[in-house]
């Protein structure tokens, strides 16, 4: 199978690898959509990362080893890690925390299979949710980082039609966030300053948009809602600043979810956190139990999903879709495997 590799600074290529076989009950994944995450960083750095190349795909069952919950010929969703399957996390649906991880070479006897960067994929069985009929691959590929992060953002926080929320950062985990909002109903303050993203913010159903930093964007916050703050906020820029934005501009009482990674917030504990009684709540993904009701939001809005996918592109212009996520002229880029 033909995988991608990255050999230097912004320099990558495609490489023939073996394809890996279904083993246990691990089934064997023909990668039709793949994408793009934050892999653009490596590319950047010149560097392969120390865990797979890519975590995001949909596609089709093409072997299993035995029977279980999929069967070849299956349209699925590839969920992202490799955990155990039996601790309690993973048993509650918050498989994404789980502790005891599969080492990928050590049990499947290749070190092949892991990457979404790649044409075929190795996941166990059970992180493999069937896609329904009138969802395409890409659409269902949006169920990981796309939509994953802000909806399991959303749920924690039960984001109602009566909130009003706060996404920092325009990034796809954030415009996917706005999708997230829009499905139920709430009203949605964005803060970004690309004005490519701002649009499009717009375009998927953003209510307000205001640029983070202007000088008075916590008192434009303020001025439209009344001096109250928002209900809810959901970082997803992972800096400081926006995420301070989020401490500052939420109501009494209110919730913050942060989604984004990186940046060192400080956080006063008497006067953020105890005289104002917010709730602080950190985001990896969403839990597992939730997959019908993504698909519902998919199936609902695929108007939105479908601008919220702004390019696709075939495995060998992947440094072309590399760079146009660093223009960041963009909202989600797929990556087509097969193309």
């Amino acid at each position: 199978m033909k995988r991608i590799v990255i050999n230097d600074v912004k320099t990558s290529a495609i490489v023939e690898v073996p394809t890996p076989r279904a083993v246990e009950d691990w089934a064997l994944v023909k990668i039709l959509s793949a994408p793009m995450c934050t892999e653009y960083k490596f590319y950047v750095a010149g560097t392969m990362p120390d865990y797979p190349l890519g975590h995001e795909a949909a596609g089709e069952v093409v072997e299993v080893a035995r029977p279980g919950p999929v069967k070849v010929g299956d349209r699925v969703v590839v969920m992202p890690q490799y955990p155990c399957g039996r601790c309690a996390l993973c048993i509650d649906g918050e498989y994404i925390h789980c502790q005891d991880t599969y080492d990928m070479k050590e049990f499947t006897g290749s070190s092949e299979g892991d990457s979404t960067y790649a044409q075929y994929i190795l996941k166990p069985s059970w992180l493999l949710p069937k896609i329904p009929d009138d969802i395409s691959y890409d659409h269902a590929g949006m169920l990981c980082c796309g939509l994953g992060p802000a909806f399991g953002a959303m749920n924690r926080m039960n984001v109602t039609a009566f909130d009003t929320v706060l996404i920092t950062g325009l990034g796809p985990v954030g415009l996917g966030g706005i999708i997230n909002a829009v499905s139920r109903n709430a009203r949605v303050i964005a803060a970004g300053h690309n004005p490519y993203r701002v649009k499009l913010a717009k375009d998927l159903g953003a209510d307000a948009v205001i640029n983070p930093k202007e000088v008075n964007a916590l008192q434009q916050i303020l001025d439209i809602t009344n001096d109250r703050g928002v209900d809810k906020a959901i970082d997803c820029a992972g800096i400081s600043s926006a995420q301070r934005l989020c401490v500052e501009a939420t109501r009494r009482h209110g919730e913050i979810a942060f989604v984004g990674e990186s940046g060192d917030l400080s956080i006063n504990i008497s006067d953020d956190m105890i005289r104002n009684g917010l709730k602080l709540h950190g985001i990896w993904h969403y839990n597992l139990n939730d997959i019908p009701r993504l698909f519902q939001i998919v199936q609902t809005q695929q108007h939105l999903i479908e601008r919220l996918i702004t390019h696709t592109y075939p495995l060998g212009r992947v440094e072309k879709a590399w760079e146009r996520q660093l223009s960041r002229q963009c909202g989600k880029v797929v990556l087509h495997p097969w193309g």
